[in-house]
C-alpha cells in the first residue's frame, strides 16, 4: 500500500473501530479503583496521545459506559457497569437486529469453544453454581 502525503512507514496501523473503547475499559475493569486520565494513558500501549485517551474517556462517559468523579482539575472514571454486564447487553443488540433470532443463535453456538459450550448447557439446564466460579470448567 502506497504512503500518503507526510505518512510515514512506521506510524501505526489504523485501529480497528472500537479497539480504542475497548482497550480504555479493560484498562479500567482491571484496576481497582477510579483511574485519571493519566493513569489510563499509563496503563496503555505507548505512543498514544494523552489527549486521545482523554477524548475515549469523555466519549465512554458520555456513552453512559463510565462514571466519573471531580478529583482537584481533573477526573476520576470507573466502569459504570461490570464487564460481564456490559458484553451481554451488546450480545442482546446483536441477536436483537437480527430477523431469525434461531438462526443467529445456532451460528453463535457453532462458534463456541468446548468449555463455553459447556458452560452454556449448564446455564441452561440451570445447574450452574454462581457462588463457585468453576463450575464452568468442568
Amino acid at each position: 500500500m502506497a504512503l500518503g502525503a507526510g505518512q510515514t512507514a512506521d506510524k501505526r496501523a489504523r485501529r480497528a473501530r472500537g479497539e480504542l473503547e475497548s482497550e480504555v475499559l479493560a484498562a479500567l475493569w482491571a484496576a481497582d479503583q477510579a483511574l485519571s486520565p493519566g493513569q489510563v494513558h499509563a496503563e496503555l500501549v505507548p505512543g498514544l496521545a494523552y489527549n486521545t485517551v482523554q477524548t475515549i474517556l469523555i466519549r465512554l462517559y458520555d456513552k453512559g459506559l463510565l462514571l466519573r468523579e471531580p478529583e482537584g482539575r481533573t477526573h476520576l472514571y470507573r466502569p459504570a457497569q461490570a464487564q460481564a454486564d456490559l458484553a451481554a447487553q451488546q450480545m442482546h443488540a446483536v441477536l436483537a437486529r437480527g430477523s431469525d433470532h434461531t438462526a443467529v443463535l445456532q451460528r453463535f453456538l457453532t462458534t463456541l469453544s468446548q468449555p463455553d459450550a459447556a458452560a452454556l448447557r449448564e446455564l441452561v439446564a440451570g445447574r450452574h453454581d454462581p457462588e463457585n466460579p468453576s463450575w464452568a470448567r468442568r
